[in-house]
């Protein structure tokens, strides 16, 4: 009997129900395969007084959800880890590939609150948390009159503090995760944690993080079974699609905290990558929306980004 399939990933709640999904995935297509979930703690789990966003000695760097699950993968512990794409920086460790993704949830962003007050009826100076750079600078573009706040935590933890803070008007989560908890229990409500929330989906105008709403999968260069095995669990069009997005997050040199915001869709047998790219400190963001050929993703990431560059 072969020895079982390791699959690492962090401990959340959140995380954990990604890596059943993998795990599904993988017995669809290999009944009978062995498997075995791996949790591990990463620096960003250990590290809840630091910021996520911004600069300064008090950041948090790069890869702070995934280098501990990269470090598994290396030494052996785990035979692939799972990730929240948007977590997965561009640049990998040596060795390492992102091999596949599964199908994409909704992959836009919700603004929750307690009274169910609309995003552009919001009063001036009302305070909205999140922890993302791309959404605070997306919010004060929208509307520079509110106040953005930072918040940390797992989604259970940030659903408390939303329902517990009374200074605060509202909170922006990606929808995928509420999802995928089975916290969405109606149309514009979410209840999780006791407490009952209104959403409003804000994806029409909020461009969300490079792979946002999928699960990536990442495992060592060499190890053909376990590519194999996850080209034929994967999703081709959500890997189109993300490939895309991170090859443009990867041409602005960007890493998963950086203030882009990238969205593939495959339309009329198109590939069409619409980006929204702040630049550092204050100023408008360079906006851009371009269609290509589904099998170059990387191609059209790289025509997009000529395309920015002649607008400024």
């Amino acid at each position: 009997m072969s020895d079982p399939i390791r699959l690492g990933t962090r401990a959340s709640p959140l995380a954990l129900a990604q890596a059943r999904l993998v795990a599904a995935a993988l017995e669809a297509v290999e009944p009978g395969v062995r498997l075995e979930i791996v949790e591990i703690r990463t620096t960003g789990d250990r590290r809840l007084d630091a910021r996520l966003s911004g600069a300064g000695s008090g950041s948090l760097p790069r890869g702070l959800f995934t280098k501990e699950l990269e470090e598994a993968l290396l030494d052996g512990r785990a035979d692939l880890a799972v990730h929240s794409l948007k977590d997965l920086p561009t640049d990998l460790g040596a060795g390492l590939v992102f091999a596949a993704a599964l199908e994409r949830a909704p992959s836009g962003d919700w603004l929750l609150s307690r009274e169910g007050i609309r995003f552009e009826d919001l009063p001036a100076g009302a305070r909205i948390a999140t922890s993302s750079e791309r959404r605070r600078r997306m919010l004060l573009w929208r509307r520079p009159d509110l106040e953005v706040v930072e918040v940390r935590g797992n989604l259970g933890t940030r659903i408390r503090k939303l329902a517990t803070e009374p200074e605060w008007s509202g909170m922006v989560l990606a929808q995928a995760g509420l999802v995928r908890l089975g916290w969405v229990r109606a149309p514009g409500r979410v209840a999780a944690e006791g407490f009952e929330l209104h959403a409003e989906d804000l994806g029409g105008w909020m461009v969300p993080a490079a792979g946002q709403g999928a699960i990536g999968i990442e495992c060592r260069a060499g190890d053909t079974r376990i590519h194999k095995l996850l080209g034929r669990a994967g999703h081709r069009e959500t890997f189109a699609c993300v490939t895309a997005e991170r090859a443009l997050l990867h041409r602005v040199g960007g890493g998963c905290h950086q203030p882009v915001g990238a969205r593939a869709r495959v339309r009329d047998g198109g590939l069409e990558l619409e980006a929204v790219v702040f630049p550092e400190g204050d100023g408008e963001p360079l906006c851009g929306v371009r269609v290509g050929d589904p099998a170059d993703p990387e191609g059209l990431a790289e025509a997009l980004w000529e395309q920015l560059h002649e607008k400024n």
